[in-house]
């Protein structure tokens, strides 16, 4: 069979015409990205305190939506690069220079929770963390000026973003209600995208017990008197109460039980009875009238930093102090 020249030139570029269109199909929207993973952000607001407006604002900007070449090969949303420590996959991009290291992750949740992680154990980052949640202003220009990114505009263009899409009400009580609700009136969707994804919706939207929904004194909840300190949730712990057993009532891990009550992570002690345990992360002052707290005997930043629920290295940075700081009976602690 024989075909003409033009005939095949034809069938070439209905082929491209095609495959240009289903690429267009395949492409992610910003929309769609958004609903995708707001609830992820909004969960780790909650447990880390960066406002879910601002990792939804770099997962777009860092990953193009979800569509750019790093974050389809290795599930990569925020551009993190390799450095010492990191143990695990990894790809090679051209970035600032050709051929620079990125962490390569098996799934979108496993590089927002890196993320996550990242900007909290690292001390470059620290000053970040004394901003309100709904500050996202003070945490994009913070960003930039840890180093977060090279570009002169990163903290004006992640602003952008979120006033572009009303991403700052993903910051408040009900975020992601508020969100669908403007999102559908606004734009006329009518789809829920998150019912289409093969995210899984994290587990503080899955049965782990909501603090918002025990704003009172007391509540049971399986077995345990459920408090509300300085607005995070807390319990007292029991006679041989495990951390173990807490995490997995709560529906947290350990590790993260562990690291929302500041304990070394080496340690394997298991918490006294009457001991306080918050099962979310502290806040970074006090909430309440007092500004200062007298210290008493045997007290130690850990313990304040307990009796109130305010994370540690928020003390350390109000006071001027160090992380081994001693204190002395009689000392005066802010509390905001």
């Amino acid at each position: 069979m024989k075909f003409s020249k033009y005939s095949i030139i034809a069938t070439i570029f209905s082929l491209l015409m095609l495959l240009t269109h289903a690429s267009a199909q395949t492409r992610q929207t910003k929309e769609e990205y958004i609903d995708r993973y707001k609830h992820i952000a909004i969960d780790h607001m909650e447990r880390y305190g960066i406002p879910a407006s601002i990792t939804m604002a770099q997962g777009i900007l860092e990953s193009d939506s979800g569509n750019s070449n790093l974050a389809r090969r290795s599930n990569n949303h925020f551009g993190i690069k390799c450095k010492k420590d990191w143990k695990g996959d990894r790809v090679y991009h051209n970035d600032d220079a050709p051929n620079e290291c990125f962490r390569k992750y098996d799934s979108v949740e496993e590089s927002y929770l890196d993320h996550a992680e990242f900007l909290d154990k690292s001390p470059r980052y620290d000053s970040l963390f004394a901003y309100s949640a709904s500050d996202y202003k003070s945490w994009a220009r913070g960003l930039k000026a840890a180093g977060y990114a090279t570009a002169k505009d990163y903290a004006q263009r992640l602003v952008k973003l979120i006033e572009d899409n009303k991403l700052y009400l993903l910051d408040q009580e009900d975020g992601a209600k508020l969100y669908a609700a403007r999102n559908k009136g606004e734009q006329h969707i009518n789809h829920d995208f998150t019912s289409q994804s093969s995210v899984n919706t994290p587990t503080t939207h899955q049965g782990r017990i909501d603090p918002n929904q025990y704003r009172v004194a007391e509540r049971t909840y399986k077995g345990y008197s459920v408090y509300t300190n300085n607005r995070t949730g807390m319990l007292i712990a029991r006679t041989n109460d495990k951390f173990a057993d807490i995490a997995r009532t709560f529906v947290i891990s350990e590790r993260l039980l562990r690291q929302y009550n500041e304990i070394d992570p080496k340690s394997t002690a298991d918490p006294i009875a009457g001991e306080m345990i918050y099962i979310e992360r502290k806040q970074t002052k006090w909430h309440g009238e007092q500004s200062h707290h007298t210290v008493r005997k045997s007290e130690t930043l850990t313990s304040i930093a307990q009796l109130y629920g305010i994370r540690q290295r928020s003390l350390i940075r109000m006071n001027k102090l160090k992380r081994n700081s001693t204190l002395t009976e009689g000392e005066q602690i802010r509390l905001k």
